[in-house]
């Protein structure tokens, strides 16, 4: 953590940051509550020692600026016996803890332990309030399919290291279901699990993303962030579609794989961060090696244990259970009790699911919705469904371009996250997607 000492006695702000050096952390000093606060503005503490007798100032005043920061730290008050009122006051108005002067380093180490604890569950409800929020259908990480079985066995014993990891597969596979699993079943279960998306940020976004930044490094840069791989520390962080990472930045990430060090952007004071990485790509990283798009070392320190997962197309022996499950998942928030006719199953198997999981479950929580009875039929289920697999559409088939433009749109939509990432993938603004989905009655 980055702690911040506020006495006007030298000798008070040496000793402490003796004890506060020796536990791991960094510290930087104050001598009055003016410094403090513009210290804190600027650089952003974990957590602040501050005295409640700063000459002229106030302590308590201090405080108050302290708590209306973007990020307020932790605050914890050195105190004479006589001011334990004072103490407790100040801890109404939201200081974390106080000492008592005169005080020993191992009454600081202790008080750092407990703010590190405090940060750890704060990351943890919240990565737990973001799973409630999401509405996901329950995990399903059982197969009949001896190629998933295998990943999973491999993935599951190695969660239990603290080995680097690299999820490789089709768009829609549930890597980034497994990866949270992995976490899930790993010595750092307690800890946060922090995803940062690959694609979806500029160069300059994806690194501030990744390991924060300084105020005013950079134009709109307001104030400084802790970054994701701080919000990960001791915990597990989940690189979503590394492959699309750029190379600008693969040696920062590769510093933090072989040193655990990281720099925030517009800072030069190196950072120590405790994660363990698990990467995830629908590409071939190996190729990209080959192609010059990823470093070779920077692969090698992902690769040390790789995972593929089939397509939902590879998996015909877990479809009908896992279509099951979904179906369960959305008539249960829907408050309806309908289940699948034959003919839907069938077309089910009969279909190349270019989405996976993903579009499964799409496909299902539609027809759930649009289900006017007790039975899915196939008339719920997009048009696709209804084509026959041998009139599918394809490359050289005897189609329209306005026929193969729909397919490829579809496929596209299906694999993708969101609206956006479709439009970024087919090289057309959203706008222009949306008016594409409805001439083609695709929405």
């Amino acid at each position: 953590m980055r702690v911040l000492i506020v006495d006007d006695e030298p000798s008070i702000r040496r000793t402490t940051r003796i004890a506060v050096e020796s536990s791991g952390h960094t510290a930087a000093e104050a001598p009055n509550g003016a410094k403090a606060v513009k210290a804190a503005e600027d650089d952003g503490f974990d957590a602040v020692f501050l005295d409640l007798k700063l000459g002229a100032d106030d302590g308590l005043e201090v405080l108050d600026k302290l708590m209306k920061l973007r990020s307020p730290p932790a605050v914890i008050l050195f105190t004479a016996y006589a001011n334990i009122a004072t103490a407790v006051e100040a801890m109404r108005r939201g200081a974390f803890d106080f000492i008592p002067k005169p005080f020993t380093p191992d009454q600081i180490r202790a008080v750092l332990t407990k703010v590190a604890k405090s940060h750890t569950l704060e990351r943890r409800v919240q990565a737990l309030e973001n799973d409630l929020a999401s509405g996901a259908p329950p995990v399903d990480l059982e197969s009949l399919e001896p190629a998933m079985q295998r990943s999973l066995q491999i993935a599951f014993k190695a969660a239990e290291t603290e080995a680097n990891m690299l999820i490789l597969g089709p768009s829609g596979t549930g890597k980034s279901v497994l990866a949270r699993e992995v976490h899930k079943r790993s010595a750092r279960r307690n800890a946060a699990f922090v995803t940062v998306n690959c694609p979806s940020l500029s160069k300059e976004l994806l690194e501030s993303e990744l390991f924060g930044h300084a105020k005013g490094s950079f134009t709109g840069a307001v104030a400084e962030t802790s970054g994701k791989v701080a919000a990960a520390d001791g915990g597990t962080l989940f690189l979503d579609e590394i492959g699309e990472m750029p190379l600008e930045i693969q040696p920062k990430l590769l510093r933090l794989l072989q040193e655990r060090e990281y720099d925030r952007v517009g800072e030069a004071t190196a950072r120590k961060a405790d994660v363990r990485v698990i990467a995830a790509s629908n590409r071939d990283i190996a190729a990209e090696v080959k192609a010059g798009r990823f470093r070779e070392d920077l692969f090698y320190r992902l690769n040390v244990i790789a995972i593929t997962l089939p397509g939902l197309r590879g998996r015909p022996a877990d479809l009908k259970r896992l279509a099951e499950g979904v179906r369960k998942y959305f008539a249960t928030r829907a408050g309806k009790a309908v289940d699948m006719s034959p003919a839907v199953m069938a077309a089910f198997a009969a279909y190349p699911w270019p989405g996976n999981l993903r579009e499964l479950r799409n496909v299902m929580e539609r027809a759930v919705i649009l289900a006017p009875g007790g039975t899915i039929e196939l008339s719920d289920l997009p048009e696709e469904f209804s084509v026959p697999r041998d009139k599918s559409v394809a490359l050289g088939a005897p189609v329209t371009l306005d026929d193969l433009e729909a397919e490829h749109i579809r496929r596209i939509l299906a694999t993708s996250r969101s609206l956006d990432e479709a439009a970024h993938t087919l090289g057309i603004d959203p706008a222009t997607l949306y008016r594409k989905r409805s001439k083609l009655g695709l929405l």
